[in-house]
């Protein structure tokens, strides 16, 4: 079966790419994240794939670009809500690519994650792929998250800190502040 691969990061990648070859599956991968902000996260992330694709022989098609305004003229409306927009443009386009081009399916290695809502991105992939008449292929790959990002950071992977959008790397920021503040109130109310 010849698979299209959503890739988000080599991070995320690594194990689910290794899992489908083991299948017997042929793996091509395809960057399209138009929410990763700001331009050289992005470029960051987009280079670190391309040097493991060649790394491991794998066809990686790019698609897209760097789009700061339309992702934000498309979530500003609902800010908290990004997350649906997000999973829906990038499934979209895999699912549109995959059908176009003669892949029997396609997946995503956001299915890594357990920081995202497995089941939204399950739900909008399946309808994705009923849209463009191409099997959306799941696996729950989150059991091999921690493995994925050991082998990160043994192969010296770029490795992000936040989901990809700006208003995720606001979160990020957000919560690290929240806790020192909540470290520092406890260290007043231990103190002698």
């Amino acid at each position: 079966m010849n698979t299209l691969m959503h890739i988000c990061c080599a991070p995320c990648a690594n194990r689910p790419i290794d899992l489908l070859r083991s299948e017997g599956l042929s793996v091509a991968g395809f960057w399209f994240n138009p929410n990763i902000h700001p331009y050289t996260e992005y470029q960051a992330r987009k280079r670190t794939l391309e040097e493991y694709s060649k790394e491991i022989g794998m066809k990686l098609i790019i698609g897209g670009s760097y789009d700061l305004r339309t992702f934000i003229t498309n979530v500003a409306d609902n800010i908290d809500g990004r997350c649906a927009y997000c999973y829906r443009v990038r499934m979209e386009e895999t699912a549109r690519y995959a059908a176009e081009n003669g892949y029997d399916s396609f997946t995503t290695s956001l299915l890594i994650s357990p920081y995202q809502n497995h089941e939204a991105i399950r739900a909008t992939a399946q309808a994705m792929g009923e849209k463009y008449g191409v099997e959306f292929l799941y696996r729950d790959f989150r059991s091999l998250f921690q493995a994925g990002q050991e082998f990160a950071r043994e192969h010296g992977f770029y490795m992000q800190k936040y989901c990809g959008c700006i208003f995720s790397e606001e979160d990020r920021y957000m919560a690290a502040k929240r806790k020192k503040k909540a470290r520092q109130a406890a260290a007043q109310t231990t103190a002698p």
